[in-house]
C-alpha cells in the first residue's frame, strides 16, 4: 500500500477511472452486441435507429480516451457498411 499521500490520492484516482472506462466499454459493447444482431437479422429500420446510438457511444469512448479515434473511425465505418448491405 502507499505510504505518501499523493500516491493514495493517486490509487483512489485510478479506482475512479478504471470503473468509468470499464462503464464506457461494456456500454461499447452492449450496443455493438446489440446493433449487429439486429443487421443479422435484417431489420433495416431498428438497425437504422441503433446506428445513430452506436456513433454517440463510440465518439464518447473516443472522447474519453477509453478507445484510441483511429479505432473508432473503423468502428462506425464496419457498422455503416454492414447497414448498407441491407439495403
Amino acid at each position: 500500500m502507499p505510504i505518501i499521500k499523493s500516491a493514495k490520492k493517486a490509487v483512489k484516482q485510478s479506482a475512479v477511472k478504471n470503473i468509468r472506462n470499464n462503464r464506457t466499454r461494456r456500454l461499447l459493447h452492449d450496443i455493438q452486441k446489440d446493433f449487429y444482431a439486429i443487421i443479422k437479422e435484417s431489420k433495416k429500420e431498428e438497425a437504422t435507429t441503433l446506428i445513430n446510438n452506436l456513433y454517440k457511444v463510440v465518439d464518447t469512448a473516443a472522447k474519453k480516451f477509453v478507445i484510441p479515434f483511429n479505432r473508432a473511425s473503423r468502428l462506425k465505418a464496419k457498422a455503416a457498411k454492414a447497414l448498407s448491405t441491407l439495403s
